[in-house]
This record gives structure tokens, sequence and C-alpha cells, in this order.
């Protein structure tokens, strides 16, 4: 715990004594988490400003032509690999930061890690907020996935006991 401190109502002795087991409990919840945050993930990446006429015809002015052409299904109106660039290099950088954040967490701390993916978060939503063309947008979008693959790092650990986070996370 943070600050050195036990759960209300266990010692902290007790608590560093905890021998959790790794049983199919443990496991489908490992599971069920993470499919559930790549659904929450493609959910927020595929239907959010990517479908906005303002934000298409600035920065994906193809794309946003494209759309409106009435003989074309949905698949083939968004076909384009700057939108998918766009689109998935959050969660890339995402995936690869968690591992970046590893060792930070494990050598200084949960502290540490929370305040560089909340600095990167911060920075990358500065970037987006005044991004001018696609460059800065993406850029953006990697320190947001900065900034989330770190606090992602820091709630994989708080949710394991200490002598299972390695099987479950990478800082362990």
């Amino acid at each position: 715990m943070a600050g050195g401190m036990a759960p209300l109502g266990v010692k902290k002795e007790r608590a560093a004594e905890y021998n959790g087991q790794m049983t199919l409990a443990v496991a489908m919840a490992c599971v069920v988490a993470a499919i559930g945050g790549s659904i929450f993930g493609y959910d927020i990446g595929i239907s959010g400003v990517n479908t906005m006429d303002p934000f298409l015809e600035r920065f994906f002015p193809v794309v946003f032509r494209r759309k409106n052409l009435v003989s074309l299904d949905n698949y083939c109106k968004y076909d384009n690999q700057a939108l998918s660039a766009f689109t998935s290099i959050l969660y890339l950088s995402g995936q690869v930061s968690t591992l970046a954040a590893a060792p930070v967490t494990r050598n200084y701390g949960r502290r540490a890690s929370i305040i560089c993916g909340g600095i990167s978060f911060l920075i990358g939503a500065a970037l987006n907020a005044a991004a001018v063309n696609l460059t800065t947008l993406i850029l953006g979008r990697v320190m947001l996935g900065v900034g989330i693959g770190f606090g992602n790092q820091v709630w994989l650990c708080r949710c394991t006991c200490r002598r299972w986070r390695r099987r479950t996370s990478a800082a362990g």
C-alpha cells in the first residue's frame, strides 16, 4: 500500500504474509479483464471522433469525401491507412509503454509510474487539442498511449498479490 499502510483492519505484517493462490477464478478474472479492456479500447477508438464530420474534413479529407458517397458501405468509407494509424497507435504505444513502465514501477514505485503516466497523458491531451496537422495528432495519440500504459501497469500491480505479480503483469 502507498506509504507502507496496510488495508483497513489488517496489520501490515499479516498483509505481507498473504499467500494468495493462482486459481482458475484468478486466471479467468485476468482473461476477462484483458478481453474487456480490448473491447473497451476498440469501442473508444472506432466509434469516437473518427466518425465526426468536422474532424474528418480537417485531418482526413479523403475519408470525409468517401464517407458522403452513398454507394459505399461503412467498411469502404473508412478504409484509410492514416485513419487506421491514428486509431491504432494509441493501443500500440499503450502496450509498449506498459512494458517500459515495469522497471519504473519496480525501481521507483507506483507513485513515480502514476506521475509519469499523468504527465504523458496531459501532454498527449494538449497535443491533440492543439493539433493542426496529422503528425501532431498522431504524436498526441502516442503520448496518450504512454499515459494509459503507465496507468495500466500500476492497476495490474494493485490487482494481484505480490507473489503472483510477475505472472499477471510486466512489473512484478
